[in-house]
Order: C-alpha cells, then structure tokens, then sequence
C-alpha cells in the first residue's frame, strides 16, 4: 500500500522556537535556537494552507509592543491538531438533522464539521499569506460574519492559551502575557513567603506541574 506523503511546516527560528523570557520592565525578548528553520510536522493543514492560517491567525491577534502574538506562539500548529483529531470530523457533537439555525447561545448548530468548515474558509483565503498587510485586513473584513472567521478566532485565543502539550502557548508566552501561572493545584508553599509581596511565578504546564508526561486528548482519541 502506497504511504501518504508526510507534510510539513517549515518555520523561520526567529518566527517560532527558542526561549521567551520577559524583563524586570515586562518586555519581551527571546532567545533563539542555533538552528535557522525548524521543520513542523502537519497532521491535517498542507504547508500552503498552514501558512494561510497562520498570517490570518497572526491579524487577528498580532504581536505588538505587550509582547508576542499568534504566530509566536505557534497558533496555527494548535489548530492543525486539533482538525487532525476527533474533533475535526465532529465526533462530539450531534450532526443528524433537521439542521436549524439555533439562538446564539446554542452556539454552531450546522451540518458541516470544523474540518469542513476550514476547507470552504481555506479557498476563500486562497493565498492569503502572500498578501499585504492592508489586503489581509480588508480579506478579514470580508468574512468576519462567516462561519469560518468565528471558528477561526476562537481557535486562535485557543491556540494562544491552551497548554501547550495541545501545540499552541509555545513556551508558555501566552499565559506569561497574561500572567497566568498554569494549573497549579496548590499555593500553600509560597503563602508565608510571600506576604504582603506581588507574587508572579513562572508559569508552569500541566506536565511540569505533574512531574511526567501527559498525553493530550487529539493524540488518545479515535
């Protein structure tokens, strides 16, 4: 049997990879890796469409001077994914019809599955990280009523937050942009140490809080 073409996405080091660290003054600064590229494996997204993605990904939450955006924290390789995963082809919602559109509190009540929805998106964008700044944002514009933009915007706050055993939150930069300090289970070690004092501690994901590796669910689920 004929084995599928592995794809990748090809990364310049100074877009994604090294090490983030913010100074006394909160700004900023990453330390690079010596490689110039670092090649990412892609499980649903072709490079070309991967980096559509990411340039629309990096407009809706840019990098700017509080500090690193989507493409720093590697937003698109979360929502590759998760598209890859179960949840891409809607395995956990009920998909039979009548399909109606329900109030907005109801969320997505339509009949094509995230997957789907991204394909349509994508031939919309064509190729759109080819495109100025100014023609991204007016293309943005364009859409932001669509089903395609919704999904997208929320699997870029995702990508920016989640943790990052899921590939977005690359070096934790979004929840150090926040000052989020993960999912710690309990503070009591650093009560007495620090009272009376602002207390930001380096954020820590779940794997390190556990002290073992921890599988995410796109990578258990069938």
């Amino acid at each position: 049997m004929r084995r599928a073409r592995r794809k990748f996405l090809t990364l310049s080091a100074t877009t994604l990879g090294g090490l983030l660290f913010y100074t006394l003054d909160r700004k900023p600064v990453r330390v690079h890796a010596q490689s110039s590229t670092i090649k990412v494996p892609l499980r649903f997204f072709t490079e070309e469409e991967a980096l559509a993605i990411a340039a629309a990904a990096a407009q809706i939450f840019p990098a700017d001077d509080s500090g690193p955006g989507a493409n720093e924290a590697g937003v698109v390789i979360y929502i590759d994914r998760q598209l890859a995963s179960a949840y891409g082809r809607d395995h956990y919602r009920y998909s039979r019809p009548p399909f109606f559109d329900g109030v907005r509190e109801q969320g997505y009540q339509g009949k094509e599955t995230p997957r789907d929805i991204y394909r349509s998106g994508l031939k919309t964008l064509g190729r759109f990280h080819l495109f100025s700044a100014a023609e991204q944002l007016t293309k943005l514009t364009e859409i932001e009523k669509t089903v395609f933009f919704s999904l997208l915007r929320t699997h870029t706050i995702e990508g920016m937050f989640c943790d990052p055993m899921h590939g977005g939150n690359a070096d934790m930069i979004g929840w150090q942009l926040v000052g989020f300090p993960g999912p710690r289970m309990s503070y009591l070690d650093e009560v007495d140490g620090n009272y009376g004092r602002a207390f930001r501690p380096k954020p820590a994901s779940l794997a390190q809080v556990l002290g073992r590796p921890v599988k995410p669910g796109e990578d258990t689920e069938t």
